[in-house]
């Protein structure tokens, strides 16, 4: 008649009190990894920008806002002519336009002259540009500080 105390042993088994499997993740760590990426890249990206060193004349016009990327000649102070960052002569400069801005005679195209080069080849390489069709031609200067 003297029974002893009655031990209850839980229903998952072995005495152990289980914990039931978190099925939620934790997005906080990820998002402060995807905002410092975010802020690395923002500081790197107009570091990334490579082209050819050209001196530019100064001027107090306003900076120029495009949508579509424009297509970039320069002229460095020696005279050498370059399409966004490749060398090229002034024979091959008009086919190789052509090739690259397609069906798109609207395309923009910017003509950087070094302030040191002559304004005569400066002036020959925007008339062969206008005479294949390209009437969106501006030149390129640096703002004056």
């Amino acid at each position: 008649m003297g029974a002893g105390p009655v031990k209850h042993q839980s229903s998952s088994g072995g005495g152990r009190r289980g914990h039931a499997p978190m099925s939620e993740i934790n997005v906080t760590p990820m998002v402060d990894v995807m905002l410092v990426l975010l802020i690395v890249f923002m500081v790197a990206a107009p570091l990334l920008t490579v082209g050819v060193p050209v001196d530019l004349p100064e001027t107090k016009a306003g900076p120029v806002s495009e949508e579509v990327e424009p297509l970039t000649i320069s002229i460095t102070k020696d005279g050498a002519l370059y399409l966004q960052d490749t060398k090229i002569t002034q024979k091959a400069l008009i086919p190789r336009v052509q090739a690259v801005l397609g069906q798109k005679p609207d395309t923009r195209i910017y003509v950087r002259g070094d302030e040191q080069v002559d304004y005569g080849k400066v002036m020959v390489i925007m008339g062969l540009l206008n005479e294949a069709g390209f009437t969106r031609i501006a030149l390129i200067t640096d703002q004056d500080l």
